[in-house]
Order: structure tokens, then C-alpha cells, then sequence
């Protein structure tokens, strides 16, 4: 029995070491795709929390509402016809996508991201995922059937796209939007956990994300460290 027991501390401190060797060398730490929340079985990595139908959109912008609330309750009780109540990183949330200009009768306003270009006329549903990345981690090549954004709360995030373009998210800073269409490829960058609410507004008839495999990202967001 102690023998087993001191094999796993070996063990576990042979995964650690070459975890932040792996990270002091710039190498990057696949995290995954997204998966279920009901498939969690630890905190770090990007978990669905909502994929709800938000029906079909007369304009060919809106925005995505973040309000917290003390508890879900509440939060229901402000729902709309396009709004999801989430519980993610400590918070209840009512996540909505409406005008510029929508409200809720309550709540505390805490962003206000967009403006996220659509489609007229066309059907869309809002995926809501919560990502936890440490530093290094990063997510396969992929694209979404509709907008991308996110919030950071914690961290920085670099996304280098197929046009050549890098954006950087940080707490505090401009939102990061990737409109539909366009392949990306995202690292946890910085030196402090990324904790962020992420949306893919994407088209109700199609898969919100499709991993690619015709396009390879030149490195944009290793270069900037």
C-alpha cells in the first residue's frame, strides 16, 4: 500500500513538471472542444450550459445582454422570449439577445456586447458555454453558423482568425466578436486563469461548431508573448 500510494505522488509530480515545463517553453496544452455540463467531471474546460432557440431575427444586428442576479428566481421572473437563465462562475445570469436598448425590469447590468451581425429572417439559437482555460491551454481549429463573442471575467484570451487578424480579451477590455464564416483558433494566454461566458449565435438549422481542417493558424497569438 505504500508503495502505490508513493508511485502516485511520483507520478503526479512527473505530470506537474512537465505541465509547467510545457508552459515556461511556450507549448501549447490542447484543451479540447466543448462538451455538455453534464459531462463535467472537473472545473478547467469549456462546458454548454444552454442551447436555446431565440427564434428568428428581423434585423441584421443585435446584441447579447448580461445581467446578474441574487438568485434564479428572480432571474425567471425578468425572462423574456429570448432570454436563458444560467448559473456559471459563481452568478445566476439572465443571458438575452435583443436591441441595443433592451432592459430588464431588474437585475444588475453588467455588459452590453455586440453588435452581432445576422442574418435577416433566418432562425438562430444561443449556445451559452462557460470556459475555464489555464494558461497554454488551447482550443482546436473551428468555425461557428453565426457570431461569436465572449466575456471575459478573468484572464486573457488571444483568437487569431483566418483573415490574419489576432483580437485579445481581457477583463475590462473591448469584447472579442468573430462574425460567422470565419476559421479561428484560440489560446489562453497571460499568466492567470481564463474564466469567461461565452455565446455562439448560430443558426438553428446547422451545427453551432464545425472543427477545420483546410486551414492552419500561423502562430499570431504565440508571436505576441
Amino acid at each position: 500500500m505504500f508503495r502505490y500510494g508513493l508511485l502516485l505522488i511520483l507520478a503526479f509530480l512527473l505530470l506537474t513538471f512537465r505541465c509547467e515545463l510545457s508552459l515556461a517553453q511556450g507549448v501549447a496544452i490542447p484543451g479540447g472542444v466543448c462538451k455538455p455540463v453534464s459531462q463535467r467531471t472537473q472545473d478547467v474546460g469549456c462546458w454548454i450550459l444552454a442551447d436555446d432557440q431565440v427564434g428568428q431575427l428581423m434585423k441584421p444586428e443585435v446584441f447579447w445582454h448580461l445581467d446578474s442576479y441574487s438568485t434564479r428566481v428572480a432571474a425567471q421572473a425578468d425572462k423574456g422570449p429570448r432570454s436563458t437563465v444560467i448559473e456559471a462562475l459563481g452568478k445566476v445570469w439572465l443571458m438575452t439577445i435583443e436591441d441595443e436598448k433592451w432592459r430588464p425590469a431588474h437585475g444588475t447590468r453588467v455588459a452590453e456586447i455586440g453588435p452581432l451581425p445576422t442574418i435577416t429572417r433566418e432562425n438562430y439559437s444561443a449556445q451559452y458555454m462557460e470556459a475555464i482555460f489555464t494558461p497554454g491551454m488551447t482550443a482546436p481549429a473551428h468555425l461557428h453558423s453565426g457570431p461569436e463573442a465572449w466575456y471575459t471575467i478573468a484572464g486573457e484570451t488571444c483568437l487569431e482568425t483566418s483573415d490574419g487578424r489576432i483580437q485579445v480579451g481581457r477583463r475590462g477590455g473591448p469584447p472579442v466578436i468573430v462574425p460567422n464564416g470565419l476559421s479561428m483558433h484560440l489560446t489562453a494566454t497571460g499568466t492567470e486563469q481564463r474564466r469567461a461566458l461565452v455565446l455562439i449565435l448560430h443558426q438553428s438549422s446547422m451545427p453551432p461548431t464545425t472543427l477545420v481542417h483546410d486551414w492552419t493558424p500561423k502562430g499570431l497569438c504565440k508571436s505576441k508573448n
